[in-house]
């Protein structure tokens, strides 16, 4: 099982596989035959055509979120879509915390999906009625995988229909 602890060496098979099957395989391993063997003796000459102007940084005109490692904004940076909405608002959260920890990824995730619907009620305000059958991409699934597509939605009206039966029950026990 792989968890948060595991190291390379635990991949590594026990036994010594044989892949001189595979055309090509260990054309490297006779050093004679290795193009960087002897290492090549540096004398930083080739270093002086390396002199270049750096260009000019890319304009902050939007919020950018940037990750707790990086002291500084890449040189580069989507501004497509800057952080607004409530799930912009999760992004901001997500963003204090570290790229390998789940306090990261989770609410990514979470903003995504928060995305999405709030995606779905711009196009009513605007007057669009989105087509989320084929955004969602279930024609395909329809097509392609009707067995689970139809467990799928079994699986949502059974958990919409507990929630409401949940909520209805609390409602009738309060009155």
């Amino acid at each position: 099982m792989i968890t948060d602890e595991t190291k390379p060496s635990d991949f590594k098979k026990s036994e010594q596989a044989d892949y001189t099957h595979i055309k090509g395989w260990g054309i490297d391993a006779d050093p004679e035959n290795d193009p960087v063997y002897p290492m090549k003796k540096r004398t930083d000459e080739e270093h002086e055509g390396y002199t270049w102007e750096r260009p000019e940084k890319q304009p902050e005109d939007v919020e950018i979120l940037k990750s707790v490692e990086r002291p500084n904004l890449t040189a580069a940076f989507g501004t497509a879509s800057p952080p607004e909405g409530l799930n912009g608002e999760i992004r901001k959260f997500a963003f204090k915390y570290s790229e390998s920890s789940y306090g990261r990824w989770l609410p990514l995730v979470l903003a995504d999906r928060v995305g999405a619907i709030e995606g779905i009620i711009e196009d009513l305000k605007k007057g669009h009625v989105p087509n989320i059958f084929a955004e969602r991409g279930w024609g395909a699934e329809w097509k392609y995988n009707r067995k689970n597509f139809l467990l799928k939605i079994a699986a949502a009206a059974a958990v919409t229909a507990i929630t409401i039966s949940v909520i209805s029950s609390k409602k009738k026990n309060k009155n």
